[in-house]
């Protein structure tokens, strides 16, 4: 029900636009976030956005360089990452929340998809 993709290999200092494409039924009237879990680290939210788009949260480690968004008629939900750096080398995942506004409460979402390699070289 959810499929991320936009992953790859970027120096440090570059951007990448991550995309997350969900069914009707999941994700047009829930809450969405981006997620990474590096290798050995627990999943941490890394942005999410409420139902409509005009609440957005974002970790104190990605604030300022990335950006989320959704296109409701698209269904679709998208971070844009920029100034990379080595530290967001990660597995990134969307979630869909069981609640409407953004949150940054993990046990909020219900619903996840594949995640995409995100490697950020020195």
């Amino acid at each position: 029900q959810l499929q991320a993709c936009g992953g790859g290999l970027v120096q440090a200092g570059g951007s990448l636009r991550l995309s997350c494409t969900t069914s009707r039924r999941t994700g047009s009237n829930n809450g969405m976030g981006w997620f990474r879990q590096a290798p050995g680290k627990v999943r941490e939210l890394v942005a999410a956005i409420s139902w409509n788009g005009d609440s957005t949260y974002y970790s104190d480690s990605v604030k300022g360089r990335f950006t989320i968004s959704r296109d409701r008629i698209k269904n679709a939900v998208y971070l844009q990452m920029n100034s990379l750096q080595p530290e967001d080398t990660a597995v990134y995942y969307c979630g869909a929340s069981r609640y409407a506004q953004a949150t940054s409460v993990i046990s909020a979402y219900a619903y996840w998809g594949q995640g995409t390699q995100v490697t950020v070289s020195s």
